[in-house]
């Protein structure tokens, strides 16, 4: 296992604890996911007072994954030269500026520039998070789980939470992206007076080149974990993409908190696996979660045919479970075989693979329903999960002791 990160000097500046800080950076690293999954619910609204369509939807989520990972290729190894700080301090200013452009958007124009701003912001931070995690975790693993834990959380709670502002609140397009703006504002003021844990070195000009940073040690086991990890994030996609039209369309209920719940069952019992699976060997969890996509994506489909709620939730609930062990066991795998300066580069690596597993299949879904309606759509993209899970299966990873 890696060593920990030293501790920063002591500065004058008042300064969060370490177990205050690391309970911090869970907190923005849920807000950030949580954000992301906010405009998901009010897709039914957009359409309504834009005249949104399925490619629509699809695109504005695409275009948020593409700037994401053009973040990830650029900075996202660059708080392994700079520090963790500077970096999250200005990814969190301009995500608070996405959501003002959110908040004022009165068409899909400005709709898609804050998911740009938003994407960038987001990829800029999230390898530098995840790294702060392991830098300060005191037990080794805990900073693995909580960042696979953290995440799912997030999008769990922000569909749901965007879903019940828009419905009981005024303004309904924006009243969430002002409370996530109140958010962040105060994640600013916290990741200020947080401790730096990254020590500064040369080269964070070099490291902004786009290039996948991944340490020949680590490189057979991502590669092992690569299918599930695919499929994974395949799944998410078209859940925060095309997942409320499907309910919309299987169950005949026109209401956002139904999309929502689609999404929150997936990634709420993706977090409750993270958390139950956390002591259980990776190369386990790893199994756990490519046999419960294949499951819960079949069930799911065979809910999906016959309009069944009952079954489209069930599958979706074990599907979820799949989500979260899934991307578990390929952190666990994978991050303790990189030293503490590789950490932002190695995750941020990670996070270019989900994120185009998450974007591309989804933007092609999103075309699909035009030309070959969504029951058809979601016939294809559920098999094409079902395959990569089941490759992942068969294809036996290098084996982990974390």
């Amino acid at each position: 296992m890696p060593t920990l990160a030293p501790e920063a000097p002591p500065t004058s500046r008042p300064a969060l604890r370490r177990g205050a800080a690391f309970t911090l950076v869970a907190v923005v690293i849920a807000t950030l996911l949580g954000a992301s999954a906010a405009p998901t619910p009010l897709y039914e609204l957009y359409q309504s007072n834009w005249g949104f369509s399925s490619l629509q939807s699809t695109l504005v989520f695409g275009i948020y994954a593409v700037s994401l990972l053009l973040a990830l290729l650029t900075v996202g190894s660059l708080s392994d030269y700079v520090g963790r700080r500077p970096v999250l301090i200005t990814a969190l200013v301009f995500e608070a500026v996405s959501m003002i452009m959110f908040a004022t958007a009165e068409g899909i124009g400005l709709l898609l520039l804050a998911r740009v701003v938003q994407g960038f912001a987001t990829g800029a931070a999230i390898s530098a998070l995840g790294s702060t995690l392991l830098d300060l975790e005191r037990t080794p693993g805990r900073g693995a789980t909580v960042n696979s834990i953290a995440p799912t959380a997030g999008l769990a709670l922000g569909a749901i939470g965007s879903s019940l502002i828009s419905e009981h609140l005024p303004r309904p397009t924006s009243t969430v992206f002002l409370v996530l703006l109140a958010l962040f504002v105060a994640e600013i003021l916290g990741i200020w007076a947080a401790p730096e844990t990254a020590v500064r070195q040369k080269g964070a000009l070099a490291s902004m080149r786009p290039a996948l940073a991944v340490p020949s040690t680590a490189r057979r086991m991502l590669v092992a974990t690569g299918p599930c990890l695919i499929a994974v994030w395949a799944l998410g996609g078209f859940y925060l993409s095309l997942g409320p039209s499907l309910a919309r369309n299987a169950l005949d209920v026109h209401t956002s908190l139904i999309g929502a719940i689609m999404v929150a069952t997936l990634t709420g019992t993706g977090a409750l696996a993270v958390f139950l699976l956390r002591n259980v060997a990776a190369r386990r969890v790893l199994v756990v979660g490519a046999s419960a996509l294949v499951a819960g994506v079949a069930v799911t489909l065979i809910g999906a045919e016959t309009s069944s709620a009952p079954l489209i939730l069930a599958g979706t609930a074990v599907a979820g479970i799949g989500f979260g062990a899934g991307f578990q066991g390929t952190i666990r795998t994978v991050m303790p075989l990189a030293e503490p300066h590789e950490r932002a580069g190695l995750l941020s690596s990670i996070y270019v693979i989900a994120y185009l597993a998450n974007s591309v299949p989804a933007l092609v879904a999103g075309y699909l329903v035009g030309q070959v309606g969504l029951v058809d759509t979601t016939r294809i993209y559920g098999g094409l999960v079902i395959v990569l899970a089941a490759a992942a299966l068969l294809r036996k990873a290098p084996v982990s002791t974390s």
